[in-house]
């Protein structure tokens, strides 16, 4: 069985523009598994074909394949011609030594034209292997399910199935920059975005040398993983000791918190329009920390006129955890560093800090030429999946 057959769902619902997201998905896929012997990535009716090579292996692409959004489900296929005989013997020759107490087959047409539907063509292949391996026929629980799908020219037939993550294909919607810190909650919000088919620019804030690099070697682990979904990522590393070790000598304690964050959003939207990026994203969830409030929340992005998505915002922590987990950030997020949150933090923070009042605090700071000066000194890093052999250049996206 030399096939993989990749089916999508959501993008089978895009009308006039699924062309697009197919042949996106078909990039995206042919890029995933570049490293590996792939003969060839197509697209067929309603789903997409992967041919392996001698050394390719199942295992390999099912590890690339669970990683690609858009995919719905996969499985390992092989070809066989538009007849019933030929299609149960083929079956039967590639069943070898697997045994069950119990099957069924299952049929799709992608083409209507065949004379057989597809409960006639399960009960005719069905029966052909029933003879063969004297096996039960279960068609609520079977133990092993035997696919096999209709095209114009040709069928397929399978065993078993594989999930895909779902989703829509990375680049589909454009740009976003992700405000990424060592934390749990936004490496979360980053990888949910690139589910719905964002590009995400990575932007993390740090406090060195006030603080270690520590939080930087981390958010460098939490980025290299995430490109592993979007095959792509640049971190953009904002050093943003100054910024706070002056918000110290002119605002407030009970607003710093507050003034710190409207900072970073002013820094991230000139890194976003930039790089082309049509919004930011946070892992801001209501009520989980002091600048976490509505009213905080509101005031911080009025700093930015670009769209803040917040896509944990109605999330407990339990969930994001649990999602971190599934990820593999989260063992990644809990080792201890040292960010730029824990440095000159008041002990009690406001809660409901108004407008006006961070406005008034803000106004003896020098705004535009610190958020200037970070912007141009941030360092950018680039993070490839698969690896980059030195020497090969991919093209800009």
């Amino acid at each position: 069985m030399t096939s993989i057959v990749v089916h999508y769902s959501e993008i089978a619902l895009k009308g006039k523009n699924r062309p697009w997201f197919i042949a996106r998905l078909v990039n995206n896929v042919r890029h995933a598994t570049s490293d590996l012997d792939i003969k060839s990535v197509r697209s067929l009716m309603g789903r997409l074909e992967i041919v392996l090579g001698p050394t390719a292996t199942y295992e390999q692409v099912r590890d690339r394949l669970s990683r690609v959004f858009g995919v719905a489900n996969f499985l390992k296929a092989a070809r066989a011609p538009l007849d019933i005989e030929a299609i149960a013997a083929a079956i039967l020759r590639d069943l070898g030594d697997i045994d069950t107490p119990s099957f069924r087959v299952s049929v799709k047409r992608a083409d209507k034209r065949f004379p057989m539907n597809s409960m006639e063509i399960e009960r005719e292949v069905g029966g052909r292997i029933k003879l063969a391996r004297g096996w039960h026929v279960d068609l609520d629980n079977p133990q092993l399910t035997i696919s096999v799908e209709m095209l114009t020219t040709e069928a397929f037939y399978a065993f078993g199935k594989d999930r895909g993550p779902g989703g829509l294909p990375t680049g589909v919607s454009g740009k976003v920059a992700c405000l990424l810190s060592g934390g749990i909650d936004s490496p979360v919000a980053a990888w949910r975005m690139m589910k719905r088919g964002c590009l995400a620019l990575l932007v993390h804030f740090h406090s060195y040398p006030f603080l270690s690099r520590a939080s930087q070697e981390k958010v460098r682990e939490l980025a290299q993983l995430l490109t592993t979904y979007q095959h792509r990522s640049r971190l953009f590393l904002v050093a943003f000791g100054e910024i706070q070790r002056q918000v110290v000598l002119e605002v407030p304690a009970p607003l710093r918190v507050v003034v710190y964050r409207r900072f970073m959003m002013r820094i991230a939207d000139r890194i976003a329009r930039a790089n082309g990026a049509r919004a930011l994203v946070t892992g801001e969830v209501i009520g989980q920390v002091a600048s976490q409030t509505l009213e905080n929340m509101s005031v911080i992005a009025a700093a930015t006129s670009l769209p803040i998505l917040r896509p944990l915002v109605g999330m407990d922590k339990e969930e994001i955890v649990a999602q971190a987990e599934r990820l593999g950030s989260f063992e990644i997020s809990v080792v201890p560093d040292q960010d730029c949150c824990q440095l000159f933090t008041p002990k009690h923070p406001a809660t409901r800090a108004t407008r006006w009042a961070v406005e008034e605090a803000e106004s003896h700071l020098p705004i535009d030429e610190l958020v200037s000066k970070a912007v141009a000194d941030a360092e950018q890093e680039q993070f490839y999946f698969p690896t980059v052999a030195a020497g090969q250049t991919l093209p800009a996206r």
